[in-house]
């Protein structure tokens, strides 16, 4: 009888579909017509979405090419002037507090949030979809348009852009943590409601053990992204260093923008290292 490596291309796996030589001579088998149907109409679609984008937005490489020169000499420009060294510390500090502030406040106002909007947690359905439904509204709406609607109705300053951070946070770690609740083993869960245990001291107990490690490495990685975004804001009025950015942008100093984007760098590098080591301690 011959065996199973001598079999041809054609020969037939042990559910009876066809299979193909693969190495070793191991027979692997094909996947079903219709799989394989799905899975060329998907690249087609993505291709195809890709290829009206690409022309709907003039996306041009010759353009891209032909700018590289204009660009590095751009670059040449932006020598920093470590003599302004000493004036960006006050806004790069006021970045890091808006950061800082926006995280906090967000993971506070975010953690009820949590509980309301995961179907294994919630009292109830109505509270758990309006839960939903307030996550979505906050996460449609980007931190940078949240600023430029709070800076005319509060004051140009880092206010308007702590609370843009807060708002972001709530509907980022709202999400990220009610999936993560939903995920969770419910052995716990079901044995605390099985010894008479109520709502809260099951969340307590069973829940936040539970997805504790995971929610810290969450809120770490999105300190790490309202650092990033607090520059960003700046540009409509809300403090730290991105209004600094703009000003000088203004000015044409760019020897100062360079030095500014260095720091930035140089924080946003040394942040995203801690804030790694840290999730892989915790993970």
């Amino acid at each position: 009888m011959p065996d199973q490596a001598d079999r041809g291309p054609a020969s037939r796996g042990p559910a009876g579909g066809p299979t193909t030589g693969g190495p070793g001579g191991i027979a692997i088998p094909r996947p079903p017509a219709a799989q394989r149907i799905r899975a060329a109409l998907s690249f087609v679609l993505v291709a195809g979405l890709a290829l009206i984008a690409y022309r709907q937005v003039d996306f041009n490489l010759e353009a891209l090419f032909t700018g590289t020169a204009d660009f590095v000499g751009f670059l040449g420009r932006l020598a920093p002037d470590w003599s302004y060294l000493p004036a960006i510390w006050p806004p790069l500090i006021e970045t890091l507090q808006i950061a800082y502030i926006g995280t906090f406040f967000g993971t506070v106002l975010a953690i009820p949030l949590i509980f309301l909007a995961s179907a294994n947690t919630a009292s109830n359905g109505v509270s758990m979809w309006i839960a939903r439904f307030l996550l979505t509204i906050l996460r449609s709406i980007p931190d940078l348009l949240w600023a430029a609607i709070l800076v005319p109705i509060l004051v140009v300053g880092p206010l308007p852009g702590a609370i843009a951070l807060t708002l972001f946070s709530i509907g980022i770690l709202a999400k990220l943590g009610s999936e993560t609740v939903e995920s969770i083993d419910p052995g716990p869960m079901e044995a605390l409601r099985a010894a008479g245990a109520g709502r809260i001291a099951t969340i307590v107990y069973a829940v936040v053990p539970q997805v504790a490690a995971t929610m810290v490495s969450y809120i770490l990685y999105i300190f790490e992204i309202n650092v990033r975004a607090s520059v960003i804001i700046g540009y409509v009025g809300a403090g730290g260093i991105g209004f600094l950015l703009q000003v000088r942008l203004n000015f044409f100093d760019y020897s100062a923008v360079g030095l500014i984007i260095v720091a930035i760098f140089a924080v946003v590098l040394i942040i995203d290292g801690v804030s790694v080591w840290a999730r892989s301690r915790l993970i």
